[in-house]
């Protein structure tokens, strides 16, 4: 395997890790505000958050002489952000008439949905990434499914969020090759930034005492979730597959609840463990070599 390859699988597992205890912070956090006003203020945090990196970047890419079509990076940012806004609408708003349980399971259907997309994109997935996508679908039911299974609004709503997700991750594929990642991600955040914040006044009634309240988890959620753990999908993406990246990123699910088991103490069940245990081979399944004809590893 490729370091450039190993240091994308960890870079993408950090976000996940990250992701996996902000789940905390949006339960949290909708508890002052509305859907629209939470992703609007932590989208803006986090854009707020790259714009120093941004800048240093650009200022050393002058010296280097290397140039990156501004204009490609804004498009591409631009598309991004309307994937993650409307992806992360649908979630929060899902999250609000179902069960977690439920959500995290269907959110969590992106790693089927995004090889199944990447067909009417011509891209190549291989028999061992199909497996691997139904073996984590799998262990994402006995992880996070404790109840009978029925389809309801916010199911629904959940469901189109999993697609979302599953298109925000094919869009930078495309575009994090050809861009500068922290740009990308700086872009994304103040595009979704500004829809769900103007939205929201539309929508909900936005109050300062509001953001002040539960500035906490939306800190978390801004600089930590958005700023940090988007910008580390957009950078390790670059020398993976789409479909691979998926898998690696539903580890949040994982890590949501074993971060519940330590720090909260939340005992787990056998059937949960097993759950975990068959999303952690997944992604070790989808990472392994492939062997030539010849059994040489390429």
């Amino acid at each position: 395997m490729k370091k450039s390859t190993i240091g994308s699988s960890m870079l993408l597992f950090l976000a996940a890790c990250i992701w996996g205890v902000a789940f905390v912070a949006q339960s949290v956090g909708m508890d002052y505000m509305g859907p629209f006003t939470f992703n609007g203020v932590r989208f803006l945090i986090g854009g707020t958050v790259l714009l120093p990196v941004v800048f240093m970047r650009v200022r050393k890419k002058k010296d280097t002489q290397q140039e990156i079509p501004p204009m490609l990076t804004l498009k591409g940012g631009i598309c991004c952000g309307l994937a993650i806004c409307a992806a992360s609408l649908f979630q929060q708003i899902g999250i609000m008439d179902t069960t977690v349980g439920k959500a995290g399971f269907i959110t969590a259907l992106y790693i089927v949905i995004v090889p199944a997309l990447g067909l009417f994109l011509h891209k190549k997935v291989t028999g061992k990434i199909w497996i691997g996508a139904v073996v984590a679908a799998v262990g994402m039911y006995m992880l996070c499914i404790n109840e009978s299974f029925s389809i309801g609004r916010g199911d629904a709503f959940v469901f189109v969020c999993a697609v979302l997700f599953s298109i925000h991750i094919l869009v930078i594929d495309y575009f994090s090759p050809k861009t500068d990642g922290v740009a990308l991600s700086c872009i994304q955040f103040y595009t979704a930034g500004i829809l769900c914040t103007g939205a929201a006044f539309f929508v909900e009634a936005p109050a300062l005492e509001q953001i002040m309240a539960g500035i906490i988890p939306i800190l978390y959620a801004g600089v930590m979730s958005c700023g940090i753990a988007y910008t580390l999908q957009i950078i390790g993406q670059k020398n993976l597959e789409p479909a691979v990246a998926s898998l690696i990123l539903s580890m949040e699910s994982v890590v949501s609840v074993l971060a519940g088991w330590v720090i909260l103490g939340q005992a787990l069940s056998g059937k949960e463990l097993f759950g975990c245990a068959l999303v952690f081979a997944a992604v070790i399944l989808v990472q392994l070599p492939e062997r030539s004809k010849r059994g040489n590893v390429k």
